[in-house]
């Protein structure tokens, strides 16, 4: 039975001075965002992103500590003054997260198996348990097969 590849879809929601972008089909489903900052993300609602329920430095404060890079900002006036969203450039690490994924800090260009690449950028979570349905990256999947690695 072949996996079915997950849908790539990016979201976008501003406050017009910063926007937020989701990225949902590299989400680990760490709850980190809506536990830090419920007033901005809560799942329970449509759309679940309001970026007017914090201020600026509150919201790139918490998605920031996004573990996957499914989360992500940019000031508009950068994208207005240069027309392209800004690259983060940051050292590479590498950090096993206990009984999740293989975190990798950084920009990343990745390879698949057809030679389609794709590049990320902030923190990509990689799938070490084997059984996420988008490989290689993590979709929170080690929760429910109780990964031990």
């Amino acid at each position: 039975m072949s996996e079915k590849p997950a849908r790539k879809i990016t979201k976008k929601y501003s406050n017009g001075e910063v926007t937020v972008v989701w990225q949902p089909h590299i989400c680990v489903h760490s709850t980190i965002c809506f536990r830090g900052l419920p007033a901005v993300f809560d799942p329970g609602r449509r759309p679940w992103v309001d970026p007017l329920a914090a201020s600026t430095a509150e919201i790139t404060a918490q998605v920031d500590q996004c573990p996957s890079g499914a989360l992500s900002w940019f000031r508009n006036s950068e994208v207005a003054a240069t027309g392209q969203t800004p690259e983060v450039t940051a050292e590479t690490i590498v950090e096993v997260s206990p009984k999740g994924p293989l975190l990798v800090y950084g920009n990343l260009t990745i390879k698949d198996a057809a030679g389609n690449e794709t590049k990320k950028h902030k923190v990509t979570a990689f799938c070490r348990c084997g059984a996420s349905q988008n490989k290689p990256y993590c979709d929170g999947t080690h929760k429910k097969v109780g990964f031990e690695g």
